[in-house]
């Protein structure tokens, strides 16, 4: 573990941060729906950000977790709204960890080009992560096609795809099915999340025609794998947007004055950011360190992905939460954006799974992590 960057990764973090910072910024709560093309264009385009994690042979850069981490890092801090984390974290990730060789070369060259936005359309009414709750039925025809039957909800960007890759139960088992968008009897309902930057969906699947990803009854590997790769980009954003939250706190703490003192000479103050730095730099370190395993490909890289995602959102609620406190009044107006990284905070916590369910995802791997050393 190296637990620094190298200066070609820095070198990225830096680019990242320039363009964001002049092309993004944190979105206004009554901008309209929708991400910017043109920006989406540029990052795929002329820096090639969609394609970091893509392997070469498939038009992309073949990087790794770590540089996929930079990039999510300032995307979080900036609160990009924009379908980057489902096309690249979600769907990228389960089609090439399905191993279907014809879908990964039909579909990803234009993932990684920006031409083509992909979901992947996992949770259902039970709200769960696991394999249990994949219920939404595949059946195949007489003519040996495959139809999907159910619903899916809580997709991330669903409204925005161009495709979905879909986990379905088939008789052999979990299964990974490949749907267009435009595919007749799919029907798309935006939902009213808690997070207005990152947009969900409901999915209806009435007889909708599927091309199967990977083999019958072997989905689910895929989709754990998908998962774990997911959460450690999405542990990443959460400690970007922690970061970003703790800058916002110390600037109006230096210039916020009460009883002719910033209150950051307030020693109630000092305490809350002392206590953010602390939880930036914990959320940072362990972003990190499961960006390294991941790339690495250790034996216990599923289980440094739990660790990760559990550190992480705790980290970015917490430090969400004493922003608002440390603004006051201000903190609480829809006009500040201190209020959009709380929200951004509590709903990637549920994201991929809890807290709490990915503490029991690490009890049950416990004994991958090294003990020594």
């Amino acid at each position: 573990m190296q637990g620094t960057l190298t200066e070609e990764q820095a070198h990225l973090r830096k680019t990242v941060s320039a363009l964001l910072a002049d092309r993004a910024g944190v979105p206004s709560p009554n901008a309209p729906s929708g991400h910017d093309r043109e920006l989406w264009a540029l990052m795929a385009g002329q820096v090639g950000l969609h394609g970091l994690g893509i392997p070469e042979v498939y038009g992309g850069a073949g990087c790794g977790s770590v540089e996929l981490g930079v990039v999510f890092q300032e995307m979080g801090a900036v609160l990009l709204s924009a379908p980057f984390f489902a096309s690249v974290a979600l769907a990228a990730n389960a089609l090439l960890a399905s191993g279907d060789e014809e879908i990964c070369r039909r579909f990803l060259p234009s993932v990684a080009g920006g031409d083509l936005i992909g979901s992947v359309a996992l949770t259902e009414e039970n709200g769960r992560w696991d394999e249990t709750g994949v219920r939404l039925e595949a059946g195949r025809t007489t003519a040996g096609s495959w139809r999907l039957t159910g619903r899916k909800t809580y997709v991330v960007d669903g409204c925005a795809a161009d495709f979905l890759v879909v986990a379905a139960r088939s008789r052999a088992g979990v299964s990974l099915f490949l749907v267009e968008t435009d595919a007749p009897g799919l029907t798309r309902t935006p939902l009213r999340g808690l997070d207005p930057t990152r947009p969900l969906a409901d999915v209806t699947f009435t007889d909708v025609p599927a091309r199967p990803v990977g083999e019958d009854g072997a989905g689910w590997p895929a989709i754990r794998r998908m998962l774990d790769l997911a959460a450690v980009c999405l542990a990443a954003e959460q400690a970007g947007g922690a970061a970003r939250t703790l800058e916002m706190s110390v600037e109006y703490a230096r210039t916020r004055v009460q009883f002719n003192r910033p209150i950051g000479s307030f020693q109630a103050i000092k305490h809350k950011c002392a206590d953010m730095l602390v939880a930036v730099e914990l959320a940072r370190s362990a972003a990190l360190f499961a960006a390294e395993a991941a790339a690495e490909g250790r034996a216990d890289a599923s289980a440094v992905a739990s660790l990760a995602k559990a550190t992480c959102s705790e980290s970015f609620v917490r430090c969400a939460t004493e922003t608002i406190q440390i603004h006051g009044g201000t903190g609480f107006t829809w006009e500040h954006p201190a209020q959009l990284y709380f929200k951004r905070a509590r709903a990637g916590e549920v994201l991929l799974g809890s807290p709490a369910y990915h503490r029991k995802q690490l009890a049950s791997r416990a004994d991958l992590i090294p003990t020594g050393g």
